[in-house]
């Protein structure tokens, strides 16, 4: 994972504070013609209207709303 610290122009006091830019992309690029797999959410929630995914030692919920949208939450 590439990690990269970025601090804020002068005169920004407020926000001084730096921030990390984490990228998920795999440090050996993909071929440019690999399809992007796909899974459908029916697949993934199994008839349950919660899935919780486990990523890097944090929990994410992805939930199945009363109007069918998904939502992603920490």
């Amino acid at each position: 994972m590439t990690t990269t610290v970025l601090s804020l122009p002068q005169g920004a006091d407020a926000l001084a504070r730096p921030f990390r830019l984490l990228s998920l992309k795999p440090s050996a690029p993909l071929a440019p013609d690999a399809p992007t797999r796909r899974i459908s959410s029916q697949q993934l929630l199994k008839g349950e209207r919660e899935l919780v995914i486990q990523h890097q030692g944090n929990e994410y919920h992805l939930r199945l709303t009363r109007n069918d949208k998904l939502i992603l939450t920490k």
